[in-house]
């Protein structure tokens, strides 16, 4: 059985950094892409950054290209989510998810069959 636990969240200041992570547990072999998304209550879940995790190519969401940098450690079954500069629109629950296919868009949120159960993240101006 797949486990992701993510942890990392919190409160910040407009301007300030957090960094997310997620381990997951479960699977004898890697997994094809991790990914972040994030959801605000009455919204659809949207997809931040993916990792496919064995090409190592990353995708993100032009709302935190250059602020966010997606990246794993295959050692520790670990990808992270740094997040710089953060606004107040990046309050969000974020979630972690994964898939062994990945047979699809990377921010579609449908492909991944396997989730986290989600770290808040609240940034105050």
């Amino acid at each position: 059985q797949v486990q992701l636990v993510e942890s990392g969240g919190g409160s910040v200041q407009a301007g300030g950094s957090l960094r997310l992570s997620c381990a997951a547990f479960g699977y004898s072999y890697s997994t094809n892409c991790m990914g972040w998304f994030r959801q605000v209550p009455g919204k659809e879940r949207e997809g931040v950054a993916t990792i496919y995790t064995g090409s190592g190519s990353t995708y993100y969401a032009d709302s935190v290209k250059g602020r966010f940098t997606i990246s794993q450690d295959n050692a520790k079954n670990t990808v992270y989510l740094q997040m710089n500069s953060l606004k107040p629109q990046d309050t969000a629950m974020y979630y972690c998810a994964t898939d062994f296919t990945c047979d699809g868009s990377w921010n579609d949120a449908s492909i991944y069959n396997y989730w986290g159960q989600g770290t808040q993240v609240t940034v105050s101006s």
